[in-house]
């Protein structure tokens, strides 16, 4: 019988396989729907507002009704929004889904790495996270790949990997169902607003590039490949843009949070360089090679350097130091893929991805200047 942890980890993997499941369908959903690259970014946006009620307004739900209420809701929010797709696919319908998963993400996310602490034990707090962090890399990337594996047999709405999802999902419900909860339950404020303590906003501007990064290869780069006849592939990109980043982690977390965020920052804009070059000219190699680069950013460096400065900055309000970091990284995951899908309905996607890179090199340039003087001005003791 796997221990308890391991039984936690399977569970967050599942909730996240889900929010990505249909992102090699995109195009398709389009289609259906006589919709272009602005309305897809649009439906893709509805999970950061599912997410974002739950960051900003329901920080104390764990501690009033327990942790393990919380992953089992997420799981079950992740099987409704699976199953509304498998029984009504069309762009209207993943506006909602991608709703249901935002919930779902943001009820587990609030609870997953103190509940996991909890489950290993006391000083487990750097294990715990890590296996979070581990554990919800490779869900939100293997969602896609299982999708783009079933596509490359043959073109499906209702691909196999959708109903794999649902039957490992209830699995997971199952053992989740048999997990202790270990903290007892208490009367806490419902409202925890995001906080920034001093230095703490650069790097949230830094996981903001990041993610609007990974936004645009989710959301708007199958449209794009399949101006090529690689649409069905576009899932492994999501898959190398996110899940890839787990084999930088052990270096991210060997240097200090300032240099592992820079390094970051220096390789975000040629991996994108790279990818939107691949996207543009039909070359998938380097579409799958700048987004593993891109990952290495995105889910290594500035990941995991970002989210342990703002820690150490934060102090003992960790919870809202780390709230107003996904804030803004949910904020990037979103804003620039949507204004970005205008311009490719407007422009086409040549200049689409022109004008979204000329904004990225411009902001990991600022940024990084501003990183630069805000760690001479305040030097964190610690490494990531």
């Amino acid at each position: 019988m796997p221990s308890n942890p391991a039984l936690l980890a399977f569970a967050l993997c599942l909730i996240t396989l889900a929010v990505n499941l249909q992102a090699p369908l995109y195009i398709t959903y389009a289609d259906l729907s006589g919709q272009g690259a602005t309305a897809t970014a649009v439906a893709f946006s509805g999970y950061v507002l599912g997410v974002l009620p739950v960051l900003l307004a329901l920080g104390g739900l764990a501690d009033r009704i327990g942790r393990r209420p919380l992953i089992l809701a997420a799981l079950l929010l992740s099987m409704l929004a699976t199953l509304l797709m498998l029984l009504a696919p069309s762009l209207q319908t993943l506006g909602m889904a991608r709703l249901c998963l935002g919930l779902g993400t943001g009820l587990a996310s609030a609870t997953a790495t103190a509940y996991m602490g909890e489950l290993m034990g006391a000083d487990s707090s750097a294990r715990a996270a890590n296996w979070v962090t581990a554990s919800t890399s490779l869900g939100f990337g293997l969602g896609a790949a299982l999708t783009s594996l079933f596509l490359l047999r043959g073109p499906s709405l209702t691909p196999g990997s959708f109903h794999l999802q649902l039957a490992l999902a209830a699995v997971a419900l199952a053992l989740v169902w048999r997990l202790p909860d270990p903290r007892p339950t208490q009367r806490s404020a419902m409202l925890r607003l995001p906080g920034y303590p001093t230095g703490s906003v650069v790097y949230g501007l830094a996981i903001l590039l990041a993610w609007a990064c990974v936004g645009l290869v989710i959301a708007l780069l199958p449209g794009i490949l399949r101006q090529h006849g690689l649409s069905a592939w576009s899932g492994f990109s999501t898959f190398c843009v996110i899940s890839c980043g787990l084999l930088f982690q052990p270096l991210a977390r060997r240097m200090a949070c300032a240099k592992a965020t820079l390094l970051g920052l220096g390789i975000l804009p040629c991996s994108y360089a790279l990818l939107a070059w691949g996207a543009d000219r039909g070359q998938l190699g380097a579409v799958l090679l700048g987004a593993v680069a891109a990952s290495s950013a995105c889910y290594g460096f500035i990941y995991l350097g970002g989210l342990a400065a703002v820690s150490q900055l934060a102090g003992s309000e960790k919870t809202r130091g780390s709230a107003g970091f996904f804030l803004l990284a949910y904020l990037g995951f979103s804003v620039p893929v949507i204004f970005t899908g205008v311009l490719s309905d407007q422009l086409g996607p040549r200049v689409a991805l022109l004008a979204f890179g000329g904004v990225l090199v411009l902001g990991c340039a600022a940024v990084a200047l501003a990183l630069v003087l805000s760690a001479r001005a305040s030097p964190l003791a610690q490494s990531c």
